[in-house]
């Protein structure tokens, strides 16, 4: 189905992003493997194309263009090459509105240059070993200090996308005692450097899929925090929280479009090649079938986020429409990733193959930003339940 979202300019930056991939990253995928993350030149050179400050303001050295259709693009040239980028997409769709939206002036002096260079790459650590989906119920402290320059922050966090790669980590910490009549009180982002003493990663997570992607668990021990470094004020960070959640939940649902139509390219270029009993597995009816059901799905999504990022632009897109945006595909995604694996057969299951990667990576985007259960909650809410 045509598109009409993109225009000439966006077609450019695509043809840049699909070279770049093909000479420079695809290359690197078994070593990044092996890794668990890309090379950190790697994000040098994502900052020295551009791509990680498209929508830092030129000011601060970036490209300032407001549209998130830049991103949409790297997502769909990343899922069509069967590569990664890493901690990009925290890097550039959850971190950077936080800084945007509440940095100081001088904050942004001092962080953006180098996070569009790629010499500052960053990470949010909200997640707990106690507390997921609950964020109010976060027990990572800060104390300010008797003189008032510093907090000390003190817990552990877990399943820190970007974990081991970030220079500067958006720490959300309980500033204030846990109120349990007003649970979202008391939360406040705290910037911490990764390199502050009492600053460590604990465990190097493996996981099922994303094996370029580094996850990890961060630990904080006594860790001294400039307050210059507080982001936005002291106690409202629950609401900042929420404020960045339609964009980072279409992010989540635009890779998961992506991704189903980069496996049903796999599946659709492999039952052509491949005989059984003598002919193309293409040539059976119900290989055409599950093809034609999988474009079917695929394509539904694809408008459907299509708008949806066009929402986004025009500062429309409501909490309730991303979150029926991620549930409808993520779960969508994990239909056509698995129909298409079993077109491939016994080869569906061996890793070499990209659609192996694609149903193992995608499985995450069900539980991430947001687990399913909880957008339907707040669909069932937007209808009045």
């Amino acid at each position: 189905m045509k598109r009409t979202i993109f225009h000439a300019e966006h077609d450019e930056f695509r043809s840049m992003v699909r070279d770049f991939i093909e000479k420079e990253v695809v290359p690197q995928r078994e070593k990044w493997d092996e890794l668990g993350r890309p090379d950190r030149d790697f994000f040098l050179r994502l900052g020295e194309l551009g791509i990680l400050g498209i929508q830092v303001p030129e000011q601060y050295g970036g490209a300032g263009e407001k549209s998130f259709a830049y991103s949409a693009i790297v997502f769909e040239e990343v899922a069509r090459a069967g590569v990664s980028f890493g901690s990009y997409t925290v890097h550039c769709c959850l971190i950077l509105p936080y800084l945007l939206e509440y940095a100081t002036d001088e904050q942004k002096q001092r962080w953006l240059p180098k996070f569009a260079s790629g010499e500052l790459m960053t990470a949010i650590a909200m997640t707990e070993p106690g507390t997921g989906s609950d964020l109010a119920n976060i027990s990572t402290s800060a104390t300010l200090s008797a003189d008032g320059t510093h907090y000390v922050v003190n817990g552990a966090k877990t399943f820190i996308t970007g974990g081991v790669t970030a220079d500067l980590v958006l720490t959300v910490c309980r500033t204030a005692p846990f109120d349990p009549d007003n649970r979202r009180a008391g939360l406040s982002i705290l910037c911490v450097p990764t390199d502050s003493p009492g600053f460590s990663v604990g465990r190097k997570l493996d996981k099922l899929g994303l094996h370029q992607q580094d996850t990890a668990e961060l630990v904080f021990e006594d860790v001294a925090v400039p307050v210059e470094n507080l982001l936005g004020t002291e106690g409202d960070a629950f609401g900042y929280l929420t404020h960045n959640l339609p964009q980072e939940r279409l992010s989540i649902a635009l890779n998961s479009v992506a991704q189903a139509e980069a496996a049903i390219a796999h599946a659709t270029a492999y039952i052509k090649e491949r005989s059984v009993f003598g002919k193309p597995v293409a040539s059976f009816q119900n290989s055409k079938f599950v093809v034609a059901e999988c474009v079917t799905d695929a394509t539904a999504a694809r408008v459907f986020v299509d708008h949806c990022l066009e929402l986004l632009d025009r500062g429309e897109l409501t909490v309730s429409d991303a979150a029926m945006a991620k549930l409808h595909c993520t779960e969508m995604a994990g239909r056509v990733i698995d129909k298409c694996l079993q077109l491939h057969g016994g080869y569906g299951y061996i890793t070499e193959y990209p659609v192996a990667r694609l149903y193992a990576d995608t499985r995450v985007t069900r539980i991430y930003g947001g687990t399913s259960e909880v957008m339907k909650t707040i669909v069932a809410k937007s209808a009045g339940l």
